[in-house]
C-alpha cells in the first residue's frame, strides 16, 4: 500500500458512501458536484473510514 496515497469518501448514486483512493477518483467528475458528493482528501484509509462513520451518523450517507 502506498503511504503517500490520499483517500476520499464518495457518495454513490444509491446514497451509500465508499472510501476510495485518489487513483480511483474520476478526475472528470471531481469538479462536478451534481453527479456525486465527496469529502477529503484524508491521509489514510483508516481516517477516511472514520469520517465515513461520522457522515453516516450525520445523515449524509446511508449505512451499508
Amino acid at each position: 500500500m502506498n503511504d503517500a496515497e490520499q483517500w476520499f469518501v464518495v457518495r454513490q448514486e444509491n446514497g451509500q458512501c465508499a472510501v476510495l483512493p485518489t487513483s480511483q477518483i474520476d478526475p472528470k467528475q471531481e469538479g462536478d458536484s451534481t453527479s456525486r458528493e465527496q469529502w477529503g482528501p484524508y491521509a489514510s484509509q483508516q481516517e477516511a473510514i472514520a469520517r465515513r462513520v461520522g457522515l453516516i451518523r450525520a445523515g449524509k450517507c446511508q449505512p451499508v
